[in-house]
């Protein structure tokens, strides 16, 4: 049966889905590239014409989307959650969240801190982003506020790690002190698993 191909930027989005997956115990094919890929992988275009990662290709078709991959990847084991279980909607909720409300500020404070050359990095939108950031995080501090250990279900699931990359994201920007002492305590939980710690040996090895 063939691999799974993965491509990877290092820390990129796409860290979701290789996390995932060594949570899951799926071998994948890691492809890595150079950050951002529509800058520096021309021949890239040909896999994935929106030139993002990632992009997950299995039996022929493409994903884009590091939610919609993590889903794929947890699908049969205890990282999802299942319908019947009560945090279903929750879980759900969170998955959507992760990238449309959460990830979306620090690709912002990415592209003005990092991307964009130095003559057009906005220190103001940096700064903006990372107060809109720190407003939507409260979510998390709020869901953790009764002592919970993870998000949702009593359990790690892919809500951790769709969460969890976007305040581990945070913390690579200098934006760790608009988290909660809640969410900085589950974030340390979520980076000292061994899948989280595999995929970033894996990204730097290849």
């Amino acid at each position: 049966m063939t691999r799974p191909i993965l491509y990877h930027c290092p820390d990129a989005r796409s860290l979701r889905c290789l996390w995932a997956a060594e949570e899951a115990g799926i071998d994948v094919d890691l492809r890595l590239l150079r950050f951002p890929p529509r800058a520096f992988e021309p021949d890239y275009r040909a896999v994935n014409p929106l030139m993002t990662v990632p992009g997950w290709v299995e039996d022929g078709r493409l994903m884009t989307e590091s939610a919609a991959i993590c889903e794929r990847i947890a699908e049969g084991t205890s990282l999802e959650v299942r319908r019947n279980e009560a945090d279903y909607w929750d879980y759900r909720n969170w998955l959507h969240r992760s990238d449309a409300t959460l990830t979306f500020p620090l690709a912002i404070m990415i592209r003005y801190t990092r991307v964009e050359p130095e003559e057009r990095r906005l220190t103001q939108a940096v700064a903006d982003y990372k107060a809109f950031f720190g407003g939507r995080a409260r979510s998390i501090e709020a869901a953790l506020a009764d002592g919970r250990e993870w998000l949702v279900a009593g359990r790690f699931t892919i809500a951790d790690i769709a969460i969890g990359y976007a305040a581990f994201l945070a913390t690579t920007l200098g934006a760790d002190d608009v988290l909660g002492e809640a969410t900085k305590a589950w974030l340390a939980r979520c980076v000292a698993r061994d899948g989280f710690r595999r995929a970033r040996e894996r990204q730097a090895a290849t």
